[in-house]
């Protein structure tokens, strides 16, 4: 089966929140829901929202938030959350959104990406096959090239 990555539409948000229902936090508890929020982030030029489909249909999405850090040398790519959706391939759809944010956060000048640490084993294995490495309590991945993007 072929997956597709391509950037959310307003429209996909219902889905994704849907998908993504278990694996974000305290949903509800803050003013907006997770669906408004997601919404919100459409739109940002700091974010990326991402969204994986076969046959158009939803399988999966991530969110990539961008933050300028001195230390780093640039900006800061967070993956904030990634979902698959049950019925697919998580290694493949994982797979092929992480290439995909991990172009985007490229082309948007940081110098690493991050995400937290997850607790099932089959998950850290994943992320360490795409490059990711235990830095504390988070996992990063420098990008290359990044040093010569910020260079005039």
């Amino acid at each position: 089966m072929e997956y597709l990555v391509r950037q959310a539409r307003i429209t996909d948000i219902e889905r994704l929140a849907a998908i993504g229902r278990a694996s974000i936090r305290d949903a509800g508890r803050g003013p907006l829901d997770a669906a408004d929020l997601l919404r919100q982030l459409v739109y940002l030029p700091n974010a990326s929202l991402l969204v994986a489909e076969t046959r158009r249909v939803l399988v999966g999405g991530a969110l990539l938030v961008l933050r300028p850090s001195v230390t780093a040398g640039g900006y800061v790519g967070t993956v904030d959350f990634l979902v698959v959706g049950p019925d697919h391939d998580l290694d493949r759809v994982t797979d092929a959104l992480l290439e995909e944010l991990l172009r985007s956060a490229a082309n948007k000048g940081c110098a690493t990406v991050e995400m937290a640490q997850p607790s099932d084993p089959a998950d850290l294995a994943r992320l360490t096959r795409a490059g990711f490495a235990a830095a504390g309590p988070m996992l990063r991945r420098p990008l290359a090239g990044a040093d010569s993007a910020r260079r005039p």
